[in-house]
């Protein structure tokens, strides 16, 4: 694997102890990325869009976003149509970490281009080993697409 510039990672998690303990989770497991946590879907559209809050911040696509479905606002599968059908965005990895088991999720996920499909385990423990495998594989294996 060659080098490549360290990117931050998107979070969008409406929950703040599923945030916290995803972010524990990646950071325990020597994941160097800054993670950026948003709290609902029209956040990381503002995020991705160098809007409102997030106008500032620094320029660059995020390495991976972690999507929650049920936020606020805008859910996880309106903000994956948008981020699919938009070309900039298009490539962008994307793993739905998410609480749903409804087959129809699971489904429109995978229709609109979700690279992976995670159910947040309850059990703690497992829970973090799911944050450090998701971290691993596509952090520290996965060769991403150019995007900068």
């Amino acid at each position: 694997m060659k080098d490549r510039k360290i990117k931050p990672i998107l979070l969008a998690e409406d929950d703040p102890c599923d945030a916290d303990l995803t972010i524990r989770s990646l950071k325990e497991n020597n994941i160097l990325n800054t993670i950026d946590w948003v709290k609902d879907g029209t956040e990381v559209l503002d995020y991705l869009h160098y809007q409102g809050e997030y106008q500032n911040r620094e320029k660059g696509m995020p390495e991976l976003i972690i999507l929650d479905i049920k936020m606020p606002k805008l859910n996880g599968l309106d903000v994956l149509k948008e981020l699919k059908k938009s070309e900039p965005f298009r490539l962008l990895p994307v793993v739905m970490l998410t609480s749903s088991k409804e087959e129809q999720d699971l489904y429109e996920a995978y229709n609109l281009g979700i690279n992976a499909y995670v159910v947040k385990p309850v059990d703690f423990s497992q829970f973090a080993l799911a944050i450090k495998e998701i971290g691993a594989f596509w952090l520290l294996i996965n060769e991403p697409p150019p995007l900068d």
